[in-house]
C-alpha cells in the first residue's frame, strides 16, 4: 500500500463466466485455455560452455586401447603355446605382441607429444594413479616380450644377430621372460578401462565397475583373430578357443554394463558415431564366432573369422571412447544422474554428506 491507493478510483467487479469448460481448459465461444507461464526446464551451463572439459585426447588414444589389447592377449597366447610346445603359434603371438607394443607405443608418444614426457612418468610409482600403475605394467610387459621376442627373431633369422656373448643368456632366460610377460598381460589388457573410468566423464565414469571386464574381453577377440590369421590352423586350437570365450564375455559384459550403468550416462552408447560402432562391434563379434564355429578348421574361413573379431574389437575401443568423449557435451548427462544419485542416498538415510544434508 502507498498513499495514491486512497485516491485511486474503485476497480469494477469482475462477472463470473458460467458455462461449461472445454476439456483443454477454455471456454465456450472460441477462447484458448490457459498457457504455461514457465516453459520446461532445459539444462544449461554457464556461457553454454560444457560442466565437465572433454579429455584433450585424438585418435592416437584409442589406437592405444585397442593395440594394447592385442599386445596383452597376444602375450598370453605366447604363454600358453610355450607350455603347450606350439612353436609356430607362440612365436607368431610374440611377434604380434611385440608389433603391438611398438605400434602403441608410436600413439601413446603421439598423445603425449615428446618421448620424454613418457619416461617422466617412470619417475615414479603411485598406486592411486592408472596411469602411473599403467605405465609401469606396460614397461614390465614389454621387458619380458623383447627378450623372447628376441630369441625368435634370432632363430628366425639363423643366429646372424650380433649378439655374440649375449646369444647364450637371452636363449636361457627366453622361457622365464615369456612367462613373465604374460603375468603382466591381463593386467595390461584391461589397465586402460581403469584409465577410463577413473576420469570425470559421465559414461566413462558410469562404467567403473564393468568396463575392465569389457576391455579384457575385447582384448580376447582381438589377440585370438590376429592368431587365426597369422598362424595355420593345426596350430590355432588354443586361439579358436580363447576367440569363442572372448565373445561371449564381450556380449555379456557390455550387456550387464548397460543394464548397471544410469539410463542417462548410457545414452551416449547407443546413439550417433558411437552406437554405431558399438552395434557393428557385435554384429560382427557374431559373425566371427560363427565362423570360428562352423569352419575354424579352413583356412580361409579362419582368416575372414580372424579379421571380423579384430574389428570387432577395434569398434569397442572407438565406440567407447566416443561415447565418453559425446557425454561431456551435454549438461543433461551430468545433471540428471548426480540428481538421481543424491536422491537415492538421501532414501538411504545417509546423514553425513554435507551435500545430502543441505537444505
Amino acid at each position: 500500500m502507498s498513499e495514491y491507493d486512497e485516491v485511486r478510483p474503485p476497480e469494477p467487479a469482475r462477472r463470473r463466466r458460467r458455462g461449461p469448460r472445454r476439456p483443454g481448459g477454455g471456454r465456450p465461444g472460441g477462447r484458448r485455455g490457459e498457457e504455461l507461464m514457465v516453459p520446461e526446464a532445459a539444462f544449461t551451463s554457464y556461457y553454454d560452455k560444457p560442466i565437465v572439459k572433454a579429455p584433450p585426447w585424438g585418435h592416437e588414444i584409442p589406437a592405444y586401447l585397442f593395440l594394447g589389447g592385442v599386445a596383452g592377449g597376444s602375450g598370453l597366447l605366447a604363454a600358453g603355446a610355450q607350455l603347450t610346445g606350439r612353436s609356430l603359434l607362440r612365436r607368431n603371438a610374440r611377434l604380434s605382441a611385440m608389433a603391438a607394443v611398438g605400434l602403441g607405443g608410436v600413439a601413446l608418444v603421439a598423445d603425449l607429444g615428446k618421448p620424454s614426457r613418457f619416461y617422466n612418468m617412470l619417475r615414479t610409482f603411485k598406486v592411486t594413479s592408472p596411469m602411473s600403475v599403467g605405465s609401469w605394467i606396460l614397461t614390465a610387459f614389454a621387458g619380458g616380450l623383447t627378450v623372447a621376442t628376441g630369441a625368435e627373431v634370432d632363430r628366425l633369422t639363423g643366429a646372424r644377430l650380433p649378439l655374440g656373448p649375449l646369444r647364450p643368456l637371452m636363449r636361457a632366460l627366453e622361457g622365464p621372460a615369456g612367462l613373465e610377460a604374460a603375468v603382466f598381460a591381463a593386467p595390461l589388457a584391461g589397465y586402460t578401462a581403469v584409465l577410463l573410468a577413473d576420469t570425470a566423464v559421465p559414461t566413462w565414469n558410469a562404467t567403473h565397475r564393468d568396463l575392465p571386464f569389457v576391455f579384457v574381453s575385447s582384448a580376447s577377440l582381438a589377440s585370438a583373430g590376429l592368431a587365426m590369421v597369422t598362424t595355420p590352423v593345426h596350430e590355432a586350437g588354443p586361439a579358436r578357443t580363447l576367440a569363442l570365450l572372448g565373445v561371449v564375455g564381450d556380449v555379456v559384459a557390455m550387456k550387464a554394463m548397460e543394464r548397471r550403468m544410469d539410463p542417462v550416462a548410457a545414452e551416449p552408447l547407443h546413439h550417433g558415431h558411437a552406437g554405431t560402432m558399438l552395434r557393428w562391434s557385435e554384429r560382427l563379434a557374431v559373425v566371427g564366432a560363427l565362423g570360428t564355429l562352423a569352419g575354424g578348421r579352413r583356412r580361409p574361413v579362419a582368416v575372414a573369422a580372424g579379421l571380423a573379431l579384430m574389428g570387432a574389437s577395434a569398434l569397442t575401443r572407438f565406440g567407447v571412447f566416443e561415447a565418453g568423449i559425446h557425454s561431456t557435451k551435454d549438461p543433461r548427462y551430468v545433471i540428471e544422474p548426480q540428481r538421481r544419485r543424491l536422491a537415492a542416498r538421501r532414501a538411504a538415510g545417509e546423514t553425513g554428506d554435507s551435500i545430502i544434508t543441505a537444505g
